[in-house]
Formats: C-alpha cells, sequence, structure tokens
C-alpha cells in the first residue's frame, strides 16, 4: 500500500481537473480522467517500478479504468472535488475552491502530472483520442483486454513475459524496483 494512498490520489484528481479545466476551458469528463490517471501510474511504473497512485485498473473497452473511482462514480465525494452528473448522464470531474496539496508528490510525479496535462488538456483532444492512446501506449491494457476483456490488469504485465523468471543481472532497474514494490504489498 502507497503511504497516504487516498490523500494522493484525491490530489492527483483535484490537480488534473483543475489543470484540465484552466487549459481547455471545457469539463473533465470521467472517462479522460480514467485515462490521465492510468497514464499517471503505468508511465511512472514503467519508468521507475512503481505507480504514482497504484489504483486497481480493470481492462474496459475505452481502456483501463480505476476500479475504486468507477465503482464509486455515482456517490464520491471528497473536499477537493465532485463528480457531477449532467443530464444527459455523462460525469463530469470539478475541482472544488480548495486547492490540491502538491506536498503528497514527489518532484518527478509533479513533473509527469504537469506533462500528462501539457500533452493531453487541449481543445482538440476528445475522451475517444485519449482512450486510443491509452491502447496504444499501455501494454499491460493491451496484454490484459486481449486475454480477459473487463479483468483487473496485474501491474507486472507492464512488463515483459519472463519478468519473473529473469536472473538479477537480466532486470531493468524499473523491474528490480517493481519486484521490490510488490514483494513489500503492491499490486
Amino acid at each position: 500500500m502507497i503511504p497516504y494512498q487516498q490523500e494522493k490520489i484525491d490530489n492527483a484528481i483535484s490537480f488534473i481537473a483543475k489543470e484540465h479545466i484552466q487549459k481547455t476551458r471545457r469539463p473533465l469528463y470521467q472517462t479522460s480522467l480514467y485515462k490521465y490517471l492510468a497514464f499517471l501510474d503505468f508511465k511512472s511504473l514503467e519508468e521507475t517500478g512503481q505507480p504514482v497512485l497504484g489504483l486497481t485498473y480493470i481492462a474496459m473497452q475505452r481502456g483501463p479504468v480505476p476500479k475504486e473511482i468507477y465503482e464509486k462514480r455515482d456517490h464520491l465525494q471528497s473536499p477537493l472535488f465532485e463528480l457531477r452528473k449532467l443530464c444527459g448522464g455523462q460525469i463530469i470531474v470539478r475541482p472544488k475552491r480548495r486547492s490540491p496539496d502538491l506536498d503528497y508528490f514527489s518532484r518527478y510525479e509533479i513533473s509527469l502530472m504537469k506533462k500528462l496535462i501539457e500533452i493531453f488538456a487541449d481543445r482538440f483532444i476528445d475522451t475517444k483520442i485519449m482512450s486510443d492512446a491509452s491502447h496504444e501506449e499501455i501494454k499491460a491494457w493491451r496484454d490484459t483486454y486481449a486475454n480477459k476483456p473487463n479483468s483487473i490488469i496485474d501491474y507486472a504485465s507492464t512488463y515483459s513475459n519472463n519478468l519473473f523468471s529473469k536472473s538479477e543481472e537480466e532486470l531493468t532497474y524499473p523491474e528490480e524496483i517493481y519486484l521490490t514494490y510488490r514483494a513489500f504489498g503492491g499490486k
């Protein structure tokens, strides 16, 4: 378990929603939020061996979806953001007045969140484009969805299929860190 996991999740959602809305002048839809969070966790996992938030992802048709948020989307409350259902049934994420506390994040994690905002917070990038990008970029989703759609994504599938049989010398630094993370209770 990541220390202060719920605080990190709430502050990441608040930061992403605030920055996305500020940059695009449009609401942040739940599907886009899910993609931001998946990119944040899987890109960090790929580069450092640990996810930023450690959410559990489901391999759904439109890409990875964080189970903890998806299952509570109709009644999820936080002092930092709200999920609001629109008349047509769509759900948007709205940051509340309180600013997100970035002290929960490392410089790398803040930089990664800002990079994702820079890439995806554009008036011309919609949820379909973000979903397509997640299909292309997140190997763990591709492997899981191809083998068993709508099942839980194993973070280990980010790496090569023989991760658990590699010798110590064959492991990359992120793979080594991931195996340690997993051994101490990470997903």
